[in-house]
């Protein structure tokens, strides 16, 4: 196995939004230096790092020269081409390997992968051409959704398809290009399983984290969801089969439906630190982006145990807009609550839907942890 790689070397992070800024606050801490590259100047992880190198995932000669100055590589987004972690790999260690990326980043890819693993996931249909969508309509019936195969999150890239004459028009909708069926899941609820894979097989997770969407974007995770001992033992057994199966070195997140029959399907994999996990920064001794860093670097992986009941808010652009006008929230209401902690992402525009922070509240129990981190937040809109 490769040595460790320990504090005061260089982590390079592709990618520079919320995820690299806070996995390089994480590596600071440690004492490590930090590098990021992307084509954004004075971005949320640059504003943290050593060096902020500006430019495209394309730029290959770039790439290189960035992992020639670096100790390892790892990323904070699906989308950077794995021509890039090529490139990238011929100087530095990159963890997760390219591979992962190159499956993860396509959900045809990492359906195909996933099933071949024998991993339970919504029942789906490749679609390259409006014959094949309607040929995928009549086999997974409808309702479905749509989804391009490429490039999506947090919505995007998908439609839903109530009825079979709808095929055309959503496969205008999605720019008629390679597309998976997914059949509609009569869902309970949404959850997810963060976990990580150490560099010398060790695997560790972070229990079950309920999650509540609003158009389509995370609002609410609650960590420790209560499911029958069966259900618990398959939402981790599903986990630690992701990352065995795709040989992930680093943090996964898997998210899951649970059906109203009371199974859990896999709706998608994210390679690297996730949303829902955020609540681990406060909520366990090691959080997240801490444990990123330990398997990347070949470090023992830190302790998941919670401190105590534990939810994350979702903070975004539109808490900016009030009554038409913009203005920055009173970051001090949602503080009012001492077991409230505030994250914000160094993002200078808000926009309506993009992600500018989180709230974390510790309490007793899940509910009022929950109930709280809305509360905080709800504070910031009060007059």
């Amino acid at each position: 196995m490769s040595k460790p790689i320990l504090p005061g070397a260089t982590i390079g992070i592709l990618g520079s939004g919320q995820l690299g800024r806070m996995l390089a606050q994480s590596a600071r801490q440690m004492g490590y230096r930090v590098s990021t590259l992307s084509p954004e100047k004075d971005s949320p992880t640059g504003q943290i790092a050593d060096h902020e190198v500006v430019a495209d995932y394309s730029d290959l000669d770039a790439i290189e020269q960035f992992a020639r100055a670096v100790d390892v590589v790892t990323f904070e987004f699906e989308n950077v081409a794995s021509e890039a972690t090529a490139a990238a790999a011929k100087h530095a260690p990159v963890r997760p390997d390219g591979q992962v990326l190159h499956i993860t980043q396509n959900r045809l890819r990492e359906k195909q992968a996933l099933s071949a693993a024998g991993l339970p996931l919504t029942p789906f249909a490749p679609v390259t051409d409006l014959a094949s969508l309607e040929a995928a309509i009549t086999k997974l019936g409808c309702p479905a959704i749509l989804k391009t195969a490429g490039f999506g999150y947090d919505g995007k890239g998908q439609v839903r398809i109530n009825q079979a004459s709808e095929a055309s028009a959503a496969w205008a909708v999605i720019g008629a290009q390679a597309a998976v069926l997914e059949q509609v899941v009569d869902f309970e609820l949404e959850l997810s399983v963060v976990a990580a894979r150490g560099l010398n097989g060790q695997v560790v997770d972070y229990g079950l984290i309920e999650n509540r969407h609003s158009q389509h974007i995370l609002d609410l995770s609650i960590a420790d969801l209560p499911l029958s001992a069966a259900q618990t033992a398959a939402a981790h057994e599903i986990a630690h089969g992701v990352l065995e199966s795709l040989g992930v070195v680093g943090v996964l997140c898997v998210e899951l439906f649970l059906t109203k029959n009371g199974d859990l399907l896999i709706n998608e994999v994210a390679p690297r630190p996730h949303n829902s996990g955020h609540l681990t920064i406060e909520g366990c001794p090691t959080g997240q982006f801490a444990q990123q860093l330990r398997a990347v670097c070949g470090l023992p992986l830190g302790d998941t145990t919670r401190h105590c009941a534990v939810a994350m808010a979702n903070l975004l652009g539109d808490l900016w807009q009030v009554d038409g006008r913009s203005q920055t929230p009173d970051w001090s209401r949602a503080l009012a609550n001492p077991r409230v902690n505030l994250h914000l992402y160094g993002k200078a525009k808000p926009r309506p839907g993009r992600k500018m922070g989180h709230i974390t509240a510790l309490a007793a129990t899940r509910e009022e942890a929950a109930q709280s981190a809305l509360a905080a937040r709800a504070a910031l809109l009060s007059n």
